[in-house]
């Protein structure tokens, strides 16, 4: 570990703060929903003057080289707020009724930004590649388009970083786990095709609703008696449709709901075992039942090498370190993962009650120097476990 340039980027990092947390207030009161983070990548970009080589990407992202040529790591926030009425209270609160920066991406791209800015002011830092992403909340994902475009291969980018606000850990603890750490994400939606009737008269009619009902049930036994007791998965119906009067069997039934795997193998078995209990117990009903599925994103798995390698500058940097936090909630992230060496951290914010996507969710200030430091730390760490020994292209998986 290099302690005199992370002691210069620290230092840095704190001078830059005062802007930092000025850019997250204006950031937070200037929310842009998925899809529409124009002016927010504007605002962003209007805080790191004299950072010219900015290339645009996934319609409203961008990606910016700071710290000369050649071989980089990058760090990824996100752009977008979500659909949302804040009611923090703050002055600073959002101005545009029913958007909110509820997810803490205000004090990601703040932290970020402070990250950038003390790369660019520190002669022998690495150079870093600082991915401004669009529609991480939504689909499609901007992160797969990031990963598809080739942009980080042209960059020369060897791994990427990001770290994330996590109310469930207290504050100035940082998540810094090997392996799979937040789960693959798919939405299913069901059909189920009967013959509708008069209430009265249901031996005469096929009733997709009592299939529907046991085909809820059935599915609640995919990863009890399919998935191995030590891999981990949920199967979730979210919503229900089905008739429009009290009298009326009707013709058809649905459902949609979620599945989310820690694993890629258990992933394509419960997804398999979903369309095929669907079918067959639609069928025991005299029913027909089939399944649509919209893909989400991958397991996000972080690579050993590059915790094993933070780990020690987050404790110099005198944050707690917790290596066991996973998560089936689902980050697009994982796109990176997928193509390329990664590390995705989770920064507690100590808030008892606080929960993600709340109405009520705004992390303090202070945050944005734990999200900075732990930023710092995974592009130190993931520069000293692959740039010391790689080729170009070392590891990377990325086209």
């Amino acid at each position: 570990m290099n302690t005199e340039l992370l002691e210069a980027l620290k230092s840095r990092i704190v001078q830059e703060l005062p802007e930092a947390i000025e850019l997250r207030h204006k950031l937070h009161s200037e929310p842009n929903l998925s899809g529409s983070e124009g002016p927010t990548l504007e605002l962003v970009l209007k805080s790191m003057p004299g950072l010219e080589h900015v290339r645009r990407v996934a319609e409203t992202g961008a990606v910016l080289r700071i710290g000369g040529s050649g071989r980089a790591i990058a760090i990824r926030a996100e752009l977008d707020a979500l659909p949302a009425l804040e009611d923090s209270g703050l002055s600073w609160a959002s101005r545009r009724p029913g958007v909110m920066h509820a997810c803490g991406h205000d004090v990601h791209l703040a932290a970020a930004v402070a990250l950038a800015k003390a790369v660019h002011a520190t002669p022998g830092a690495v150079p870093l590649v600082l991915v401004l992403q669009p529609r991480e909340e939504t689909y499609p994902s901007g992160a797969k388009d990031i990963c598809q475009s080739g942009i980080l291969a042209d960059e020369e980018v060897l791994a990427t970083v990001a770290a994330h606000v996590q109310p469930q850990l207290p504050g100035g603890t940082v998540a810094c786990t090997p392996g799979p750490v937040n789960a693959s994400s798919d939405e299913f939606t069901i059909n189920i095709r009967g013959r509708g009737g008069h209430a009265a008269y249901p031996h005469i009619t096929a009733d997709p609703v009592v299939a529907l009902a046991h085909v809820v049930i059935a599915l609640q036994n995919i990863v009890s008696r399919n998935v191995d007791p030590m891999d981990s998965a949920v199967v979730t119906i979210a919503t229900l449709q089905a008739g429009t009067a009290a009298n009326v069997i009707p013709g058809t039934a649905a459902a949609r709901g979620t599945v989310r795997a820690m694993a890629t193998p258990v992933r394509e078995e419960v997804l398999r075992r979903l369309a095929e209990t669907v079918r067959l117990v639609a069928a025991a009903h005299g029913c027909a039942g089939e399944v649509s599925i919209t893909e989400g994103e991958p397991v996000l798995e972080n690579d050993p090498e590059i915790v094993k390698a933070t780990v020690p500058v987050l404790r110099f940097l005198e944050l707690e370190v917790d290596g066991n936090l996973r998560s089936a909630g689902s980050d697009d992230f994982s796109y990176f993962s997928e193509v390329m060496p990664s590390l995705m951290m989770f920064v507690g914010t100590n808030g008892v009650g606080e929960r993600l996507h709340a109405t009520t969710f705004v992390p303090g200030d202070d945050h944005v120097q734990d999200v900075a430091f732990a930023l710092l730390a995974g592009y130190l760490g993931a520069s000293l476990a692959l740039l010391s020994t790689s080729g170009p292209g070392h590891r990377s998986r990325v086209s």
